[in-house]
């Protein structure tokens, strides 16, 4: 599994804490550095079933200073993903991916029950 966050968020640290304290294995991945590409984007949006704009993230300031929360509605897929793919500070963090499994966001209670059953 792949757990993709930013060093800096105190949710992705959270994450990490549980992740360790159920022995989950996983290799992290630096947001920042390693953005998620549009093919990779894509794929988890249609594997998680969630819809692309859950993988925003609608906290985060570029996403503000962009004025997205207007604009998401009136852009395609395709644009969707291209922004989302050019600044990973955009992406809704942590996001878990794993074989046939993609989590967006630290909710203990989902990941529990996806990853321990």
């Amino acid at each position: 599994m792949e757990l993709i966050c930013y060093e800096n968020c105190s949710t992705c640290k959270k994450a990490e804490r549980w992740l360790k304290e159920h022995g989950v294995d996983y290799q992290t991945r630096p947001i920042r550095e390693q953005n998620p590409t549009q093919e990779e984007l894509d794929a988890w949006s249609k594997e998680s079933g969630l819809e692309l704009r859950r993988f925003f993230n609608t906290s985060g300031q570029k996403y503000k200073a962009l004025g997205l929360k207007d604009k998401l509605g009136g852009m395609s897929r395709e644009e969707q993903l291209a922004l989302l793919a050019s600044d990973g500070m955009l992406v809704k963090r942590p996001l878990l991916v794993g074989q046939g499994m993609v989590l967006v966001g630290f909710q203990e209670q989902r990941w529990a029950q996806a990853l321990l059953g």
